[in-house]
């Protein structure tokens, strides 16, 4: 009870769809939340609708180094350091790699594997600096495992990030700093990543437990992982995505989804 009480907690790409849910659960339960977005315009009303006190923002452009060190300091001079840091932020770009310009690669490895590091770092300096044993999340995707076709640089860096998050765990641990992954379900309405209605329709229909995500999905799992409750985890990765990363639910026979049918009206 009350274990986030005033704790510092950071979440890059806070003005999106998941990291506003994480940013209101943190501020709910108790904790000072800094917003890291590159939207300045959206950086103003999500922070006044945030319960609570406290709270700070900082425009941050997590493809480039200089603007996370600025992000770091901005943190360390308004609150000396941060206890908690979850890096949210990623692209979801749709293109056959055929078609793909060397530039989109890099912009999607530099914000989805690049910044995760330099944040992790920077902050992780800041928690050994000033003893503090620290929780990191990162959030991945059923997509390091599951290969996409039209998506697979994005794949392809969540595969990497699942890596160097363990390599975090082992290299922060001596100095009680905890590293984790925590996979979200399927959330659409992204401004940065925009599907279509149709690729939707077709993500929907495959997740086992029939839903998209929610509000209190992914954002209960990293309060857990940041809990005391866990304090004897780190390098794990949790999925929260309702069956979606572990197979199809929809490629039943004919024969077979009427049972199932059957099933579920009796």
């Amino acid at each position: 009870m009350n274990q986030f009480d005033g704790k510092r907690v950071v979440v890059t790409g806070a003005c999106g769809v998941f990291g506003t849910w994480i940013s209101r659960a943190f501020a709910e339960a108790g904790a000072r939340v800094c917003l890291s977005d590159n939207r300045a315009e959206a950086l103003a009303p999500a922070l006044s609708n945030l319960p609570g006190v406290g709270h700070i923002s900082h425009v941050t452009e997590l493809t480039e180094a200089g603007s996370i060190d600025a992000l770091v300091d901005h943190v360390e001079a308004r609150w000396d350091g941060a206890d908690i840091v979850v890096n949210n932020a990623g692209v979801y770009p749709a293109a056959l790699l055929i078609d793909l310009p060397v530039e989109e690669w890099d912009r999607i490895w530099a914000v989805n594997l690049r910044a995760p590091f330099l944040v992790s770092r920077g902050f992780a300096r800041l928690m050994v600096a000033r003893g503090i044993k620290g929780s990191i999340i990162n959030i991945g995707s059923g997509a390091a495992r599951n290969m996409r076709a039209t998506t697979v640089h994005y794949c392809a860096s969540k595969t990497a990030l699942e890596r160097i998050t363990k390599g975090m765990a082992l290299e922060f641990a001596p100095f009680g700093v905890r590293v984790n992954i925590v996979e979200p379900g399927f959330a659409p309405g992204s401004e940065v990543s925009p599907l279509t209605d149709a690729h939707v329709s077709r993500v929907m229909s495959n997740i086992p437990l029939g839903r998209a995500s929610g509000p209190s999905d992914a954002p209960g799992a990293i309060i857990y992982l940041c809990s005391e409750a866990a304090e004897f985890i780190t390098g794990a990765v949790l999925s929260v995505d309702g069956g979606n990363s572990i197979g199809a639910a929809a490629q039943y026979p004919d024969d077979i989804r009427e049972r199932l049918d059957r099933w579920r009206k009796d």
